[in-house]
């Protein structure tokens, strides 16, 4: 396949922050960026050139959408796989609607890394609330009860201690198709963001700790205070999760370490992630633009880093309900770069940007980060 040059356009399937860091780099190197997502002036929209509006589900509207860009892309995975073989018809898309469709749903994504021996803890779907019963006898408890589909940042999702609670925690989630998984007592979780190319070319950013509150990601860690032969192991498994699913384009690989030191796969995300922000303003080529280079089928970037030590904290709404917080006093730290995300209600646990720290030592970037959050008022 020739590669799309400078100067041609991109389509990006969602218009959330995610989309708007990818298309102000894709803009960066010259190419023209259309969104497509049922909100106007969207965080992507605000600095895209084109945006379409329309439901996910409409598949008239996103065809149309498809005729004007010459490759396409998304940035989250709630979108209707339907659809997206449609708009395959049209035009290239990348990662294609078997990655999407594979990812997109718990079941799937759970069976597809099983099916390929990558590790992972214990599952078994539910489809009733006696399977669930039945399922819990086989596990055990503690277990975790998952939505097969369109769950982030915790959201539906729950704890299950004891059998007792399954029928609580089948309420708690709607009655949905879900799954059931172990619980882990892990040590931490780490996540490695990696890109392929079009001509199966590879290259994977530090692996990463990420420190969780209140289930939505708090601060990410480069790099992570791991085994350097568990971090080969890491970038190996999310190789090969890639070239399994021949996928192209970027994923991230979430993963948790056991206490006894065994990597166990959490989930997987076919495209740049919040655990990868810390990558623009520390790498050579950040995650953003990588996703433009691989899906356009020009060369994979350097993910050479500028900075030995970093880290990403999330800014969530909360720290908007005493006032406009005071991104002066935190701004005097040179080192610190902050992201806004351009949405127009800062609500309570809603991601309305991160700074990004950088530094000569781990302990000069935790400093760093521990002087944000008081400044901002986050308490973890």
């Amino acid at each position: 396949m020739k590669p799309i040059l400078p100067g041609r356009t991109i389509g990006i399937l969602g218009s959330g922050q995610l989309g708007r860091m990818f298309a102000l780099e894709a803009k960066r190197m010259g190419y023209f960026v259309h969104t497509f997502s049922p909100e106007k002036n969207s965080p992507a929209g605000q600095v895209a050139d084109e945006e379409f509006i329309g439901k996910y589900d409409d598949a008239a509207a996103a065809t149309k959408f498809a005729r004007g860009v010459d490759v396409v892309t998304f940035e989250f995975e709630n979108i209707t796989k339907d659809v997206v073989k449609k708009i395959e018809k049209i035009v290239t898309v990348h990662p294609n609607s078997y990655v999407l469709s594979t990812t997109q749903h718990r079941h799937r994504e759970k069976i597809f890394l099983q099916d390929n021996k990558f590790p992972l803890t214990p599952f078994e779907k539910i489809g009733s609330r006696e399977e669930l019963h039945e399922a819990i006898k086989r596990i055990g408890t503690p277990a975790v009860l998952k939505t097969a589909g369109f769950g982030y940042d915790g959201k539906g999702q729950t704890k299950i201690k004891n059998a007792d609670q399954a029928d609580a925690a089948y309420d708690a989630i709607g009655g949905k198709e879900a799954i059931l998984e172990a619980f882990v007592d892990f040590q931490c979780e780490v996540s490695v963001v990696a890109a392929r190319g079009q001509d199966g070319s590879f290259a994977a950013y530090d692996v990463v700790e990420n420190q969780h509150s209140k289930h939505i990601l708090d601060t990410t860690i480069s790099p992570a205070t791991i085994s350097s032969e568990l971090q080969t192991k890491a970038v190996e498994i999310t190789r090969n999760v890639m070239e399994r699913l021949d996928c192209i384009g970027v994923l991230c690989v979430e993963m948790f370490v056991t206490k006894n030191g065994e990597l166990l796969i959490n989930e997987l995300a076919p495209r740049p992630h919040n655990s990868g922000h810390w990558t623009i303003d520390t790498c050579v080529t950040n995650q953003f633009e990588q996703q433009v280079r691989a899906i356009c089928g020009l060369p994979l970037g350097s993910t050479e880093r500028l900075a030995p030590f970093a880290a990403m904290v999330n800014l969530l709404g909360d720290i908007w309900q005493g006032g406009e917080p005071n991104w002066v006093e935190a701004l005097l730290n040179p080192k610190v770069k902050l992201h806004l995300y351009g949405k127009h209600e800062a609500r309570i646990g809603r991601k309305m940007g991160h700074v990004n720290v950088t530094g000569n030592s781990a302990e000069e970037v935790a400093a760093s980060v521990a002087r944000v959050k008081k400044i901002f008022g986050i308490s973890k």
